[in-house]
């Protein structure tokens, strides 16, 4: 093989890279610096081809006949790309590694997997419990109405008593508000309603002797049920409230001239505490029978065991009891003493506000002065101390607490124990 002269191939390769550029600019494209010249030999027909690389970008290389002509500049572009490419995808792998770790740091620092694994197990147990649900939701139908065909009479009774308070309650607590607006008719009719209720319920269940519960004594009843003894607690808690609430109909019966608005209200205020308190007493008897006859195994360490829970029974019974009578006292006291909030206000007094009470806007009737110097209505003030411990205008605290039950409402509480 045979080396071409040294002014050959310098000629040929500035030949070469003139063509190089010129293409280059004409089609604007960088793919264009790796295109490979393929010279024809003499013949017309193309050889196959072999290349030597240059040193430096300036020199030449070594070609035979028939060999592949590199193009330098090229040659030198694509050195050039090919370090610019190699340059950014080190700094790419340098960057991700780093921004990876900050990531990795970040959602360590802020639990988000964790978090989402939390969720995703929390949710994926509550849908197995919809399933579950909805696979079990025919078997509990069917449990649901075996117990209400079971207990049909006791649920049905336990309705009508609920349904029964919450009407007579509301129209007792409307009528007081009313004061002498009553409607007496109203107020017969809830007396006849809630005393026949409670004489239907005895008279229906009569062989049960459940009316015994209320002056503490034994029902008929097998006190070895823990539902039964419910029953009784429930039948008689309820027969309670529909007594007291018809003394409280009584009272609103009586004339105003016999007794005001304010003693009603003390009077109200006494028969709900005084229910309150028989209602905590009266379970006492029939769950003491019922925790002293509960042993699983006729022995004398089952015997033992029912009369120790009998007797921490009543050591709680005898702690709510004394809190209850203290109230009972308090509210008594009250009812005796039937303190004023203020003292009778002059007609000057009265003139001076305009006759007109703050209240009712209307003349004053007994007019009360308190110790803020604003004049109220007696019975509008004492109205409104039922609720509030302030005086209406200015604020200023008047009374030391508030006097509950003064508007003719029974506590809806059920007294279970």
């Amino acid at each position: 093989m045979k080396c071409r002269p040294r002014h050959d191939r310098d000629q040929h390769t500035k030949t070469q890279e003139f063509g190089a550029s010129r293409h280059q600019l004409d089609a604007m494209q960088p793919n264009a610096n790796n295109r490979h010249g393929t010279p024809a030999n003499g013949d017309g027909s193309t050889s196959p081809q072999c290349t030597h690389a240059a040193a430096l970008p300036g020199e030449g290389s070594c070609q035979h006949v028939g060999d592949v002509h590199i193009q330098l500049g090229s040659v030198h572009g694509e050195t050039g790309e090919n370090a610019g490419s190699r340059h950014h995808p080190r700094l790419g792998t340098q960057s991700r590694p780093h921004s990876h770790s900050h990531s990795e740091v970040r959602g360590t620092q802020d639990g988000g997997p964790d978090l989402e694994e939390q969720n995703g197990s929390s949710f994926s147990e509550f849908r197995y419990l919809l399933q579950w649900l909805y696979k079990s939701l025919p078997y509990l139908l069917i449990l649901s109405i075996k117990l209400l065909t079971q207990h049909l009479t006791g649920i049905s009774l336990g309705i009508g008593l609920l349904t029964t308070f919450m009407y007579a309650n509301k129209s007792i607590v409307n009528q007081v508000f009313l004061r002498e607006r009553h409607s007496r008719l109203q107020c017969v009719w809830l007396l006849v309603f809630l005393v026949g209720s409670s004489l239907l319920i005895y008279y229906t269940f009569y062989s049960q002797r459940l009316h015994y519960s209320l002056i503490f004594l034994s029902p008929k009843v097998d006190f070895m049920s823990f539902w039964e003894v419910l029953w009784i607690v429930g039948i008689t808690d309820f027969i309670l409230k529909f007594l007291f609430m018809s003394f409280k109909c009584v009272v609103l019966l009586l004339p105003s001239l016999l007794v005001s608005s304010k003693s009603k209200g003390y009077c109200y205020m006494l028969l709900e505490e005084f229910c309150q308190f028989y209602r905590t007493v009266v379970p006492v008897p029939v769950w003491f029978q019922y925790l002293v006859g509960l042993r699983e195994h006729d022995s004398t360490l089952g015997w033992c065991f029912g009369v120790l829970l009998a007797l921490l029974y009543l050591v709680l019974k005898l702690l709510g009891f004394f809190g209850n009578l203290k109230n009972l006292r308090r509210v008594l006291r009250a009812f005796c003493t039937q303190p004023s909030y203020g003292t009778a206000a002059s007609k000057r007094q009265c003139a001076e506000a305009e006759d007109i009470c703050a209240i009712c806007q209307a003349e004053f009737r007994k007019p009360v002065l308190l110790i803020c110097q604003h004049i109220f209505c007696d019975e509008c003030i004492a109205l409104w101390f039922n609720r509030e411990k302030t005086c209406p205008l200015c604020r200023t605290v008047i009374s030391d607490h508030v006097n509950k039950w003064k508007d003719g409402a029974t506590s809806a509480h059920l007294q279970v124990y």
